[in-house]
């Protein structure tokens, strides 16, 4: 059980979700290192997850995906202070596997696992599935580490399936990824 002040993940404690705006950048970086540190520390080089940090989770990064319209960014964040815990960051599809016009890639989503079977990870997803829906897209795709076995069961448990693989660049060090897909008929899974 995880305690925050007094309350427990279990007893209902979670982190609100909301989309991002112009402003956000920072809590977007913080969360992006946090959370990418704390999901590979230990499964892939360390000097590679450095790197990686260093160069694709700044503020400068995120400012740039808050301005570009193409892109949309969702903050997980714990009250009182809105700390940021996680977030949902989609794009349009930059995958090796056929896409359509109506495709969206989840690019990042990542949750502090202390947050973890909170539901805010379910509600980011949720997030990602709603806009796609508005925008008229056809599937949610996204590229996942093969040695994240925690994440492809999340992936597995919200619909999707493996279409492709990629190999994936994260600091020099090349891994390699499945690449997910899943479409937005008929629902969500509960």
């Amino acid at each position: 059980m995880t305690s925050l002040e007094g309350r427990s993940v279990e007893d209902g404690a979670r982190p609100q979700v909301r989309r991002c705006a112009a402003g956000d950048e920072t809590a977007l970086a913080l969360a992006g290192k946090a959370t990418f540190l704390e999901s590979y520390a230990g499964m892939i080089d360390g000097q590679a997850v450095i790197r990686h940090c260093e160069e694709r989770q700044t503020a400068p990064y995120y400012a740039a995906a808050l301005a570009d319209p193409a892109q949309a960014l969702w903050i997980a964040e714990m009250a009182p202070n809105a700390a940021p815990v996680g977030y949902l960051h989609l794009t349009g599809p930059d995958l090796p596997v056929e896409t359509g016009p109506g495709d969206l890639e989840i690019k990042r989503i990542y949750l502090l696992s202390r947050f973890h079977g909170s539901g805010a990870g379910r509600a980011l997803f949720e997030a990602a599935y709603r806009f796609g829906v508005e925008q008229g897209a056809a599937r949610l795709l996204l590229g996942v580490y093969k040695g994240n076995e925690k994440a492809l069961g999340f992936y597995a448990r919200m619909g999707f399936e493996t279409v492709g693989e990629r190999s994936f660049d994260v600091g020099g060090a090349v891994y390699e990824d499945w690449v997910l897909a899943r479409g937005l008929q008929g629902g969500l899974r509960s």
